[in-house]
């Protein structure tokens, strides 16, 4: 998990943006053998017992799809208000769809080359 304000303030500012409604992703590339994520929860979502709710099931949700990592890759979710009400299948397929467009999960980096 990506942990030092260091590392969110590099992807906020070079990271590759990808948005769903629940939730919004930026992308970087990294010479790692590794793929880290950040969690961004603001108080637009909610108290901290839902924030830390979200992050919970963000958490989840990574863990089970770790195994289909592309490595090399530094990633911040950003959690949108609509993700507070979302059922698990509706949290794991905007996941799974933004992590795909951005180039984390499944095949080859296809994507990398449109990013901008």
């Amino acid at each position: 998990m990506l942990s030092r304000p260091r590392d969110f303030a590099t992807l906020q500012s070079a990271g590759t943006i990808r948005s769903h409604p629940l939730l919004q992703a930026r992308f970087m590339r990294t010479d790692l053998e590794t793929t880290r994520f950040g969690l961004s929860t603001g108080r637009k979502l909610g108290g901290a017992v839902v924030r830390n709710r979200v992050r919970r099931r963000l958490r989840e949700a990574l863990r089970v799809m770790a195994p289909s990592f592309q490595p090399g890759w530094d990633v911040l979710i950003i959690a949108r208000p609509g993700l507070v009400e979302a059922d698990h299948d509706a949290l794991v397929g905007a996941l799974r769809r933004i992590l795909r467009r951005g180039g984390v999960l499944g095949g080859p980096e296809e994507t990398d080359s449109r990013a901008t």
